[in-house]
């Protein structure tokens, strides 16, 4: 006999999730920018104001490199997910900024796969979770193989001198880390049994080559835009580097940022650590880089988590 809920305590339950997800995000997001352990948040405020960060046209100009940074996110979910249902842009939106901020504190966006799966009838949600799974490997296909030619030049450029301890440390925790991810794929043999491979593969041949192509277009050009944002931040601080050899680091610090797990809200501090080692390696001060790195967190993370708050108070989730 199965046990069926009233549908008021189901609308209690829905109104709890959603508000729980909202309050979460908003308290994440509120710690991070003002109990930042490498940055006094009244320290970075009036650094941004000595720089004029504040004027309308800087303002502008940021909020409309974030835009399109999104623009292009949304868009290439919309043309991605096209094969399987034809969204508005609207509904798209709806999609990749209410899952964004229900991942909110997953470990790199894991939630997002789930968030975006709710969305759409239960058939169809193992491929929404392939598609989403296509597009995110995109987009790292993009970091991985300009923050690789980037690492390179970086290289060939500066002399790195590496703390023997520090790097034999850390591959025994990468090496501690690996044995437990292989620990929990093993708890999960059976269930990956089950996946069928044959499927997998129809699926990314259905996908096609010009699908691939596009997609793979439309992450490289968020990718230059919003490493663009992070250099133009840096020329309003005043840092002394020109456009090529800060994108070598600017590239090298997501490459490295990119391959190492983390939960979403922690990525400032991630990135904050690799980009202060790169870029004090060309005697740039921390703070213009701290600044930068939290600034772009709030433009490119924070700002589209509140934004998806709308989206996840909206969504009905007893219909769907």
């Amino acid at each position: 006999m199965r046990f069926s809920l009233p549908y008021k305590t189901k609308q209690f339950f829905v109104v709890l999730i959603k508000l729980s997800i909202v309050v979460g995000a908003f308290y994440f997001i509120y710690h991070k920018i003002t109990y930042n352990d490498n940055l006094d948040f009244n320290g970075f405020v009036l650094f941004l104001k000595q720089n004029r960060l504040f004027t309308l046209k800087n303002g502008l100009i940021l909020l409309g490199l974030s835009f399109l940074n999104w623009f292009l996110e949304i868009k290439k979910w919309q043309f991605l997910v096209s094969n399987l249902k034809k969204l508005s842009f609207l509904q798209a939106k709806a999609q990749s900024l209410g899952s964004l901020t229900a991942s909110l504190i997953t470990p790199n966006r894991i939630g997002e796969y789930g968030a975006k799966a709710m969305y759409y009838k239960k058939s169809q949600r193992k491929q929404v979770v392939f598609i989403n799974l296509i597009g995110n490997l995109m987009q790292l296909s993009i970091t991985i193989l300009v923050g690789s030619i980037g690492l390179i030049l970086f290289y060939k450029n500066h002399t790195i001198s590496l703390d023997y301890f520090n790097v034999v440390k850390g591959l025994l925790i990468l090496l501690t880390f690996s044995f437990f991810v292989f620990f929990i794929l093993q708890q999960t043999k059976y269930r990956l049994q089950k996946i069928d491979l044959i499927k997998i593969k129809n699926k990314l041949t259905d996908l096609g080559l010009k699908h691939s192509l596009i997609g793979l277009t439309l992450s490289l050009l968020r990718y230059l835009i919003f490493s663009f944002q992070f250099y133009y931040i840096l020329k309003l601080f005043n840092v002394n580097l020109d456009y090529l050899q800060a994108m070598t680091i600017i590239s090298s610090m997501y490459l490295l940022a990119s391959i190492i797990p983390t939960i979403s809200v922690f990525d400032v501090v991630i990135k904050g650590s690799i980009a202060l080692y790169l870029f004090g390696l060309v005697n740039v001060a921390q703070l213009p880089v701290l600044s930068c790195i939290l600034l772009m967190w709030i433009l490119n993370f924070a700002i589209p988590s509140l934004v998806g708050c709308y989206y996840v108070l909206k969504f009905d989730l007893i219909k769907n």
